[in-house]
């Protein structure tokens, strides 16, 4: 089963996120900061990471900046989710290593939709 770490402040998001990712078949875990996440990412590296780009403690960036210099970094699609619509954002996301983004508010066909445009096999 793939996993996915759902990183997020919002304790609502990461609860939506969670269980469509459960419904999509992934064994899901969560983080509330990127410094939480990388701990979780240096005790088992997830293969799909769902992260807000605007996290307390360090930024979207400086989290996938840090995790893609970890041993084993560079195998997780790292998709950001984001209230931002500015292209400079999202190109600075995408420079820093994330794979892809979605926006917020979003749902389950969705993602499911942006997961197999990326490449990420989902079940449900």
């Amino acid at each position: 089963m793939k996993q996915c770490l759902v990183v997020d402040d919002s304790r609502v998001i990461r609860t939506v996120a969670r269980r469509i990712f459960e419904e999509l078949q992934f064994s899901t875990g969560e983080a509330e900061d990127g410094m939480t996440a990388l701990r979780a990412c240096r005790e088992q590296m997830p293969d799909v990471i769902f992260l807000d780009w605007n996290l307390p403690s360090m930024t979207g960036a400086e989290f996938v900046k840090s995790l893609r210099g970890q041993p084993g970094g560079a195998r997780p699609v790292v998709l950001f989710c984001t209230t931002e619509n500015d292209a400079g954002e999202i190109a600075n996301a995408m420079a820093a290593g994330a794979n892809d983004f979605i926006m917020k508010p979003f749902d389950r066909l969705v993602l499911r939709a942006k997961l197999a445009e990326i490449g990420v096999s989902a079940v449900g």
